[in-house]
């Protein structure tokens, strides 16, 4: 695993970046790879590779989900994992979104990547072939070693929970 800063950062914060491995399956080579959108966007978009569906698209009906492929599949380096999030402008201008967000893709996993989608819209919503469906976040991990104990140490918070900090 190595990080390195972009040359273009030097006089900017700087960001960590990593190398992922990355193919393309056959229903995806017309597709662009996922790309951050703005220099500050957290996440790429990821499209749905539909070019094998009949139609090249899929209608998902109200409150019905469906599994959508990318077409890609990604070898994360250990100690990296990516986070599949929805699209806002899905979620708001159509009720579709992920259905198990996040979702998680583990270092040592070799399949397609593949998004969950459901529509929690009013009406059937249809995905074409090269549509941005989910936004992809590689972000890296922390291992936890548990450590039992008797009692935990004292917080200001406490026990409370569930709005206990307010509305």
């Amino acid at each position: 695993m190595s990080f390195h800063q972009d040359e273009a950062s030097q006089s900017k914060p700087s960001v960590a970046s990593v190398t992922v491995a990355v193919q393309v399956m056959a229903e995806a080579e017309d597709l662009p790879l996922p790309a951050y959108e703005t220099e500050q966007s957290v996440g790429m978009d990821l499209r749905a590779a539909l070019s094998d569906c009949e139609g090249g698209q899929i209608v998902i009906e109200p409150g019905q989900r469906a599994l959508v492929s990318t077409g890609l599949r990604i070898a994360l380096p250990p100690g990296f994992e990516a986070q599949v999030r929805p699209r806002s402008g899905l979620a708001i201008n159509a009720g579709v979104t992920v259905l198990n967000s996040p979702g998680t893709i583990d270092a040592d996993y070799r399949g397609t990547v593949k998004i969950i989608l459901i529509n929690l819209g009013e009406k059937p919503f249809v995905i074409h072939h090269g549509d941005r469906i989910a936004q992809l976040i590689i972000a890296p991990v922390s291992r936890a070693r548990w450590q039992a104990v008797t009692e935990l140490p004292e917080s200001t918070r406490g026990t409370g929970g569930f709005g206990s900090t307010g509305q």
